[in-house]
């Protein structure tokens, strides 16, 4: 394994830590079992990696490899021992889902270039990395996908891979474009937070659901 290899596995480990407690905890807000609660943290941390991998036609990055399933497993034992800390209160999951959402389009966006993509398509598939885990969670618990929200989500994944392309450009190294865009992407969605910005919401003329016969 080189350096390059190194580096997007620690990313992507520590984005599955991030992903996993973020799943974990909600799960563990819905009073689900420990079982049921791992699998919602496996699947935030690996399905929009999933969803990659099978777009791109390579071998899917947690079948490789036992850590991910590990890492997850672990992550519910700290959600188990510091439950106080990690289950009460929306500040906690916030961090864990930003991080894991940073880390995870920068995850996206190098696999996909490595396996011969334009960049174009290397952010497309760095938004479907960061985002698609937390969807299929929120349909899992039961709730309306953030991703479908108003929040600032997906914005924020396309403005940090803008941000990396535009900094790949440049002679920096490697480690600069993925800082930037990891960044970016937390400070989006801290600021996004912290002052409400949002999306316009796309209403009906009569703000009522239209009828299907």
């Amino acid at each position: 394994m080189n350096g390059d290899q190194l580096f997007i596995t620690i990313i992507e480990v520590l984005g599955t830590i991030a992903f996993a407690i973020s799943g974990i905890r909600l799960a563990a807000a819905k009073r689900f079992d420990w079982f049921g609660a791992y699998v919602v943290g496996l699947v935030t941390a690996i399905g929009g990696g999933t969803v990659r991998d099978v777009l791109l036609d390579i071998p899917v990055f947690w079948m490789l490899s036992f850590r991910y399933l590990a890492v997850t497993g672990l992550a519910l034992v700290a959600v188990i021992i510091f439950r106080q800390a990690l289950v009460r209160g929306m500040r906690t999951l916030f961090i864990f889902d930003a991080i894991g959402l940073a880390l995870f389009v920068v995850v996206g966006i190098q696999k996909t270039l490595a396996a011969g993509y334009p960049m174009w398509v290397a952010i497309v598939m760095g938004i479907i990395t960061g985002s698609f885990g937390g969807i299929i969670r929120d349909i899992l618990i039961n709730d309306e996908p953030l991703f479908f929200r108003k929040d600032i989500y997906a914005t924020a994944c396309l403005a940090g891979g803008i941000a990396y392309y535009l900094m790949s450009l440049t002679s920096a190294p490697l480690w600069i474009p993925q800082v930037t865009c990891a960044v970016i992407i937390i400070g989006l969605r801290v600021l996004a937070v912290r002052y409400n910005w949002s999306l316009p919401i796309l209403k009906s003329t009569k703000n009522q659901s239209p009828k299907i016969s």
